[in-house]
């Protein structure tokens, strides 16, 4: 068992099941043991790899949707630009390679701001940022985003949102009850909880109903930040465009699916994000929210093709069929293109590209 399954396990013995969003919570943020807190998990050599480490076009299209926004909010300098969990540093090095090209006064405009808790992404991160050319980025790095200090800023949000903790609640035979995780003969297993008021809402014994109390709290912050400061976000994440009944919660190592319950902190746990729930959530503080929209859509929005062609006019034929395979991935339906969504929050009455933002009411 893994050192967390043993603490686990030893505070369910003595206080009683966990709820799936403290299991979830703990697997990933524990202060010593926590997978965000221990391993480097981004890339081939980690445990899943995302759209910044499948193509570089990705990272640059981001960078020059924060261009478009910035220009769009009036200029503003210094402009903090935040990403929630950069991973290896890969999308914001790819992003501000592109804007140092095409939008230099962007560029020295920003500020960056990086909310990371794992100590060794933070060195990989600055390593990939130290490598840029021209002026070096030196970004400032916090725990949260309420960390970062005050002023207009852009935050970029690239898979961090499925990894934050989900509540799950069961349809039994007399209501709803709360999904919990419990120890028994010496593995973890699912169990049903106390009685709760669950959603009203037609459904079958056994079904299971996910939120993500933590999500929509965090979209909220985000929102009422952008209406006091202005600015806007972009959010791309796994999940479909609307919530449904069904248990989402996966855990990821290697490269392969594994059991939930079977490694606590050496797995990675995510959940389909509620996107609708995060617009909800955004819109009750005040901001704009748009979307979601496929990952397609909003990369063909904002280029994708006629950027690639550029990268392909000096490519080799190696470096070719890598960009063409990279585009494929992130944008056709049986790979990334439709199973990843993205939304926009924004201060109000704020054009976002890739969005129908142009026109208000």
């Amino acid at each position: 068992m893994t050192p967390l399954g043993e603490l686990l396990a030893d505070r369910i013995r003595r206080e009683g099941p966990l709820t799936v969003r403290e299991y979830m919570r703990l697997c990933l943020t524990h202060p010593e043991h926590g997978y965000y807190r221990s391993r480097p998990a981004v890339g081939a050599a980690g445990d899943f790899i995302t759209a910044p480490e499948i193509s570089q076009v990705f990272g640059e299209l981001i960078g020059l949707w924060a261009a478009e926004v910035w220009t769009a909010m009036g200029r503003p300098a210094p402009l903090r630009l935040v990403e929630l969990g950069p991973g290896r540093g890969t999308l914001m090095a790819d992003a501000l390679r592109a804007v140092a090209k095409v939008a230099p006064d962007f560029r020295a405009a920003i500020a960056l701001h990086l909310v990371e808790i794992n100590a060794d992404l933070r060195r990989q991160q600055a390593a990939a940022l130290m490598k840029l050319p021209g002026a070096a980025a030196s970004p400032q790095w916090h725990e949260t985003l309420a960390d970062v200090p005050n002023g207009p800023l852009i935050v970029i949000a690239n898979e961090f949102f499925d990894a934050l903790p989900i509540r799950q609640v069961v349809r039994t035979a007399d209501g709803w009850r709360e999904r919990m995780v419990t120890y028994a003969d010496g593995s973890f297993r699912f169990a049903e909880g106390p009685r709760v008021n669950g959603p009203a809402i037609t459904a079958e014994i056994g079904a299971i109903v996910e939120t993500s109390p933590d999500g929509g709290a965090l979209a909220g912050a985000i929102g009422a930040r952008l209406v006091a400061d202005g600015g806007a976000a972009l959010i791309i994440d796994y999940g479909p465009a609307a919530p449904g009944l069904g248990d989402t919660l996966q855990a990821v190592r290697a490269h392969e699916k594994v059991s939930p319950l079977a490694e606590p902190g050496a797995a990675d746990l995510t959940a389909h994000v509620d996107f609708a729930g995060l617009t909800t959530a955004a819109r009750a503080a005040g901001a704009a929210a748009y979307g979601p929209v496929p990952q397609a859509t909003l990369l063909n929005r904002l280029g994708i093709f006629a950027r690639a062609a550029t990268l392909l006019q000096h490519a080799t034929a190696a470096q070719a069929g890598r960009i063409e395979s990279g585009v494929r991935r992130l944008i056709e339906p049986a790979e990334m293109g439709t199973l990843f969504q993205a939304i926009a929050i924004a201060t109000p009455r704020l054009a976002v590209p890739g969005f129908d933002s142009g026109s208000f009411d």
